[in-house]
């Protein structure tokens, strides 16, 4: 996969990762070049959390320390709005007494949103 950034987005040489190796390494690369400062995690090869949570193409879920689905984004393109899942994790740390949480570059310098 070759990637380029360019402001908040992406243009990319997409190719079908074989391995668990490939499909972690596209992850990095994607993860260094959009510097989005959110940690990435990597769906297994039979893609069950992809199949289980709805996430194609693109979609944001805030998982409580509990396990339990705190903010889920509607599906599509049309629901990925980082601002507002942001402004979840902000509200969920508000509400779990995390008073010492700062606000991150990745958030503030979003721009672009439907």
């Amino acid at each position: 996969m070759m990637l380029r950034a360019s402001r908040s987005k992406a243009a990319t040489d997409i190719y079908d990762p074989k391995t668990i190796e490939e499909r972690r390494l596209v992850a990095g690369q994607c993860e260094e070049a959009l510097r989005y400062g959110i940690k990435t995690y990597v769906d297994e090869m039979d893609d069950t959390v992809s199949q289980v949570y709805a996430a194609m193409p693109t979609r944001l879920y805030l998982i409580g320390v509990d396990g339990q689905v705190d903010y889920a984004a509607r599906v599509g393109s049309f629901g990925f709005k980082p601002t507002a899942f942001g402004a979840a994790i902000e509200a969920y740390l508000r509400r779990e007494g995390n008073a010492d949480w700062k606000k991150t570059q990745a958030f503030d310098n979003v721009k672009g949103e439907a």
